[in-house]
């Protein structure tokens, strides 16, 4: 049975947690990582090497009322190969050493590997696809189950978790070569964003789905505000609780499987 929330915040606050601490340049390196993936893409973008071509053998073309259903797969293959591509130059102005792609249920789609002076910065990229002429298509997605980010922020307090949004518009264009009609998916637009910084109204708590996913409210007008890795944590925690689904003991039981607190 669901306890007072104030109840249930005091006993909360009475645990013993393991309290992660970020390293002092945590901010630079995210900021970093942020410009160095903006840059890439803005330079695709300007060579006009955003498009992904779909040849079918459809005469009348994709059905684009649909086309969302495997936008994001596909896009998220399209950067991993604009990633990989710039990685494969060992001059690249963007000192991108690392690109390796991620298991279809892994938390990041992406880790991406900058070397910055002497030091190596790993970005853990979520690529979310976002259709320009779609009205709310992927306005609110899930990003992370809440265990798993609330478990990497412990593990590793620089722990860098970047969300990607690529905004695409999908049309179709006669092949002159084979008479069909190619399907064109172009990204048009992107943001990115780390996740630990966004605004606390930003960031929404789905309970379905195991121990629940953490959600963007809405990915194309987001806040910034700048965080703790603790901080971050106890919003996480905050944005659990308070769940009509959710109780401390529920918390507690987690917090033991996943060792966050001290016992």
């Amino acid at each position: 049975m669901k306890k007072n929330i104030i109840e249930e915040e005091n006993i909360y606050h009475s645990l013993k947690f393991k309290i992660p601490v970020e390293s002092d340049c945590y901010q630079e390196s995210s900021d970093f990582v942020i410009l160095q993936i903006s840059k890439i893409l803005d330079e695709r973008k300007k060579c006009n090497d955003n498009k992904i071509i779909l040849n079918t053998n459809l005469k009348l073309g994709l059905p684009l009322e649909n086309i969302n259903k495997i936008a994001g797969p596909m896009i998220e293959a399209w950067a991993c190969e604009v990633f990989a591509g710039v990685r494969d130059n060992d001059f690249n102005e963007y000192n991108l050493i690392n690109v390796e792609a991620q298991e279809r249920l892994g938390m990041a789609d992406i880790i991406l590997q900058f070397k910055k002076n002497d030091k190596v910065i790993t970005g853990n990229v979520d690529v979310k696809a976002t259709a320009n002429d779609i009205p709310n298509s992927g306005k609110s997605p899930n990003i992370t189950s809440y265990s798993r980010i609330r478990t990497a922020y412990i593990s590793d307090p620089d722990f860098i978790f970047i969300i990607l949004s690529l905004k695409h518009k999908v049309y179709v264009s006669r092949n002159n070569i084979t008479k069909l009609m190619d399907g064109i998916m172009e990204i048009v637009d992107h943001n990115a964003y780390d996740l630990k910084y966004l605004g606390d109204e930003d960031i929404s708590y789905n309970p379905a789905l195991g121990t629940g996913q953490i959600q963007v409210k809405d990915i194309h007008y987001v806040s910034r505000k700048i965080r703790t890795t603790w901080e971050m944590c106890q919003l996480l925690d905050m944005k659990y609780l308070h769940s009509s689904k959710r109780n401390i003991d529920d918390f507690i039981s987690e917090a033991r499987k996943n060792k966050w607190i001290k016992e």
